[in-house]
């Protein structure tokens, strides 16, 4: 099948669940990247701050780009005039930085917190503990120009689906408890991305509202290597 025929496909599913298709673009081509966009695909997702600033600037402007991968602080001021949202902030210093140049650019950044879920040391996100933590504090409290939308989960790359099912359910729960005791007024804290190419259908029964969906699309191929952020 085509890229436009997988998007249309993917699509139908998302819209039967409610929920909002990332196309993760990361190693592709501008031209592979169109084609999803000429077939009505607007939600991409980057890896590297690289790739996405020079892709932002080829590419349709009306495309809402998601930083998908890990952040390092100081790559912030290269993708904060433009981003559409930040789904793998692990920290408050990230988040702190993500709102100085927010300012900077006179937006709000949306940002998902990535918790980590998966039995893998080489995840990044933060445990339940250290979201609460993060979310009780005061300095969080002087953060005017991000918005935090929800909850970023990656799960355990494993032929066990038993086990993903587990760790999407538990992202769920947590997802829940969180709205009812710091969001419970606040609409817009109303995402849980979880699931990829490999886990998406599973991720989407536990109630997933995002996926971020890359070689189910483009196929495996890749095009070329970028450097790390």
């Amino acid at each position: 099948m085509s890229i436009a025929d997988n998007i249309k496909t993917l699509k139908a599913e998302t819209r039967r669940n409610n929920v909002v298709l990332v196309a993760v673009s990361k190693t592709k081509t501008n031209a592979e990247i169109q084609e999803a966009y000429d077939a009505g695909q607007r939600v991409f997702g980057e890896n590297h701050v690289q790739e996405l600033v020079e892709k932002h600037e080829q590419l349709p402007k009306d495309i809402k780009w998601h930083l998908i991968g890990h952040l390092q602080s100081n790559k912030v001021k290269y993708i904060a005039p433009f981003i559409t949202m930040i789904q793998s902030v692990d920290s408050l210093k990230l988040l702190q930085e993500i709102n100085k140049h927010a300012v900077k650019n006179d937006r709000t950044i949306d940002c998902l917190l990535q918790i980590y879920i998966a039995d893998e040391e080489t995840k990044f996100g933060l445990g339940f503990d250290e979201a609460i933590e993060l979310l009780r504090s005061e300095e969080l409290t002087e953060l005017k120009n991000v918005r935090i939308r929800g909850l970023m989960g990656i799960a355990t790359n494993t032929e066990n689906q038993k086990q993903i099912k587990e760790e999407f359910y538990e992202l769920r729960t947590f997802f829940e408890g969180i709205k009812q005791t710091y969001f419970r007024l606040d609409d817009s804290f109303n995402i849980i991305s979880m699931g990829m190419s490999s886990d998406y259908e599973i991720a989407m029964e536990q109630g997933s509202t995002m996926i971020r969906v890359g070689s189910t699309i483009f196929g495996q191929r890749i095009i070329k290597h970028w450097r790390n952020n």
